[in-house]
């Protein structure tokens, strides 16, 4: 009986644990985008030479995504992660150093390299989590990486404000967080690969299931960047606000979707994930409709708020039913994040392009029909139950747990 409620305990420190690794790791998203501008003038690149850029940290993240089943293998979960966390919040420094073009953009490809590996260690082991508490906690996690990034955000704010060197900002945000991420780190579980245990291929395709399940995450992240990165323009050059106001707009869909994802696993609880998704996509449907036939700035924020209402839980279930796929959750979650990390890179770029050929409104009829898309399709989540622990793992390698004696009396 003590046993149980030792594994308990453990469990639930680890929860907290990954949380905090998750707001630690957008914290270093949400300081590295208030910088941006500062990078743009110290590399003296032009607005398409940075458009070029900043395509980098997804190319690389897609590319090593698929190598952190090898790294949580060969060294085990929570070595793994603190050190690939390391990694990460240290290469926060990079792109602020980069004199020129090409090496801002070897500087962004490093930079999103790492992400993309302590993103997918980090989802397996909340996925992990969620199965031994047997109750959705991937909403809540991706709603402290949305209040990290805010909080990293409102951190970068005040630098650039003052006016400080962004050399000087992200050497001491690097620093900051390293040290917190690594104290996060030690309270996650610790999983480590048996003798017998064949070690995962550093590259191998995702399966079918993470194809699928990457379809409804593609579509959900195709969303939020467009309107992260499009709703003040769009309130300020359709709507006819002002830059103020628009730019209000953006904060807004970020709160919305940061306090969504936090409130999420509740209802994701009593609903279930597609009956969750399916309310989700039409919400996300009936907002960004809102959108394309808004008269006035009070409609479009509505629409914008509903979209990202509508969104906000998507991804955090799409990795939940990666983690639960199949035989390979490490293929299908590395899948699922390389697929989610693709749709990012294009919807900016993708929306922009649609805009020139058409209309900005035009655009978001494309939203319109993606988020549908959601409720269309959101039966791919179902599952057929909770995968054992020892499957969910692999998510990490194919590794198994480190048992640790109980010194309590």
């Amino acid at each position: 009986m003590s046993e149980v409620v030792y594994d308990l305990r453990e469990v639930k420190r680890s929860r907290y644990a990954v949380a905090a690794v998750f707001a630690v790791h957008g914290a270093v998203t949400g300081s590295f985008a208030t910088r941006v501008p500062w990078i743009q003038d110290h590399a003296s690149v032009s607005a398409g030479q940075l458009g070029l850029a900043l395509a980098f940290p997804a190319i690389g993240a897609s590319l090593a995504m698929p190598l952190a089943g090898s790294v949580s293998h060969r060294f085990g979960a929570r070595t793994a992660l603190r050190g690939l966390m390391a990694l990460w919040t240290l290469a926060l420094v990079l792109p602020a150093l980069a004199p020129n073009l090409l090496t801002l953009c070897l500087a962004l490809f490093v930079y999103g390299a790492t992400a993309g590996m302590a993103d997918v260690a980090m989802n397996a082991l909340g996925v992990e989590v969620e199965n031994r508490l047997d109750k959705s906690i991937m909403s809540g996690l991706h709603g402290m990486w949305s209040a990290g990034a805010l909080i990293g955000s409102a951190g970068g704010t005040l630098a650039a404000h003052l006016g400080t060197d962004a050399r000087l900002h992200h050497a001491l945000a690097a620093v900051t967080l390293t040290v917190l991420g690594t104290v996060a780190c030690q309270g996650v579980l610790d999983l480590r690969a048996t003798e017998d245990e064949e070690a995962p291929p550093r590259f191998a395709l995702p399966p079918r299931s993470a194809l699928l399940i990457g379809a409804i995450g593609f579509c959900a992240v195709f969303a939020e960047g467009a309107s992260l990165d499009w709703s003040a323009v769009y309130l300020r050059d359709v709507i006819g606000t002002s830059a103020g106001l628009a730019a209000a707009c953006t904060t807004a869909f970020t709160l919305t979707m940061a306090v969504a994802r936090l409130a999420g696993d509740a209802v994701v609880d009593r609903f279930g994930p597609v009956r969750t998704v399916r309310v989700s996509g039409l919400l996300a449907t009936a907002g960004a409709l809102l959108v394309v036939l808004a008269q006035n700035a009070v409609l479009a924020m509505t629409g914008f708020a509903l979209l990202g209402l509508g969104i906000a839980v998507v991804v955090p279930l799409c990795f939940a039913a990666a983690g639960r796929s199949g035989p390979n959750p490490s293929q299908a979650i590395a899948g699922v994040a390389t697929i989610t990390y693709t749709s990012g890179l294009i919807a900016p770029s993708a929306i922009g392009t649609v805009a020139d050929a058409t209309s900005l409104v035009t655009s978001f009829v494309l939203v319109t029909v993606l988020a549908f898309g959601l409720a269309a399709f959101a039966g791919v989540l179902r599952t057929s139950g909770r995968t054992s622990s020892a499957q969910v793992a692999g998510a990490l390698g194919k590794v198994s747990d480190a048992k640790v004696p109980d010194s309590r009396p």
